[in-house]
């Protein structure tokens, strides 16, 4: 089955999160994304700790080119890549890929067709030039704050700034492709880290607008429901519960013999069930605490209530769901070894979009790349004399 960007050329300028996400994106989606290295690697291949997973989660159905841009002929062979190209993405600080000759003016007199997504920190304006990390603009932006609340600012589980500014840069190329096919024209769009934390924290600048009451970070908020928390069962574990609408609420109490509860008229509506959240907890955490966890997800299952277990990250690759359909997608990691990543969160023609080409080895592709370009043997056997390139 062809897939949807599928003629669509890539060359990718990106590390560490939120550039290799926008590639991904496209890769997954059917793209030839060309991923240009330096001939040691990217660094975040070499990166470990909470930085470990970095590369192997963001980089698969790429191919990896190899070549000192800095170097004569590594910088006419890179020239030679865009100008087949139809996307160009970078997320280098702002003025390297100036400096090195692959801006979006030096390119756009190459190729005026080409499409050039930018990846910053910030979008133009007065912050600009600044250095932007997810963390940063979790700080500065809202999210902290909202996230760790009376326990002080706490940056979210995951790096969603990188991931969704990704996301929005693949969005923007994707609108510019399809303008292309009208204009004839490439453009110039960018993705920001601290413009994507603002649009998260939309919904909290307009409650409070709305409701002219400073917004409550989400550990000291009240909750929006009389039902919408963990609660402990028999065996010791957590198991989240919600109750969400005046039919769940009947049902609930239903099922699990609240009466009285269901025919209080103090308790008809959900926000009278939220002024008496401190009546109603207890009694249903006193009926929890007596099953199981397993019980207890049945039940909620079977009752079309929302709940969860509460998982950790590596409990995720044994999930059945995730297992069931392409939830999950083959990758090798750099030791050899086996394993699974998420794929993207969509379906296309019915099917997930998983692993086409595996994560690629530094300059697997370069000698792939270079002779399509036209080098013969001779002229790329001189390249890597050189350490212009490095191919495998």
């Amino acid at each position: 089955m062809a897939l949807a960007l599928q003629g669509v050329r890539v060359i990718e300028f990106c590390h560490v999160v939120m550039g290799p996400v926008c590639g991904l994106v496209l890769a997954d989606m059917g793209a030839e994304v060309i991923k240009v290295e330096p001939i040691d690697g990217d660094h975040t291949r070499k990166l470990t700790a909470s930085g470990a997973g970095f590369f192997p989660t963001y980089n698969r159905n790429k191919k990896s080119f190899a070549v000192d841009m800095k170097s004569a002929s590594g910088h006419e062979a890179v020239l030679k890549l865009i100008a087949s190209a139809d996307v160009v993405i970078e997320n280098f600080r702002p003025g390297a890929m100036d400096k090195l000759g692959f801006g979006y003016a030096a390119l756009h007199t190459l190729k005026p067709a080409l499409i050039y997504c930018s990846l910053k920190g910030f979008l133009p304006g007065p912050y600009e030039h600044r250095t932007g990390l997810d963390e940063v603009v979790q700080m500065m932006g809202g999210l902290a704050y909202m996230t760790g609340g009376r326990y002080g600012p706490l940056r979210a589980g995951a790096s969603v700034n990188d991931v969704m500014g990704g996301m929005f840069g693949a969005i923007a190329i994707l609108g510019a492709l399809h303008q292309r096919k009208a204009t004839g024209e490439g453009q110039f769009v960018q993705s920001a880290l601290f413009e994507n934390n603002a649009f998260l924290m939309g919904q909290h600048m307009l409650e409070g607008f709305a409701t002219g009451t400073p917004v409550k970070p989400m550990p000291d908020r009240v909750r929006a429901w009389a039902l919408y928390d963990n609660f402990k069962t028999s065996d010791g574990e957590l198991v989240f519960v919600g109750v969400v609408s005046d039919t769940q609420w009947k049902v609930f109490c239903e099922a699990f013999g609240l009466r009285d509860l269901l025919n209080d008229p103090l308790l008809k509506t959900n926000p009278q069930r939220v002024v008496a959240r401190p009546r109603i907890l207890p009694i249903v955490t006193e009926i929890f605490a007596t099953m199981s966890k397993k019980d207890l997800m049945a039940k909620c299952d079977e009752l079309g209530l929302p709940f969860a277990p509460i998982a950790k990250p590596e409990d995720l690759f044994d999930d059945p769901h995730l297992n069931a359909k392409g939830g999950l997608a083959p990758v090798t990691m750099p030791n050899g070894i086996k394993t699974k990543v998420p794929s993207l969160p969509i379906e296309m023609n019915g099917a997930r979009l998983g692993t086409r080409i595996d994560i690629p080895k530094i300059g697997e592709h370069t000698l792939e790349v270079l002779a399509a370009l036209g080098y013969d043997a001779a002229a790329i056997a001189k390249l890597n004399q050189d350490k212009s390139v490095l191919s495998i």
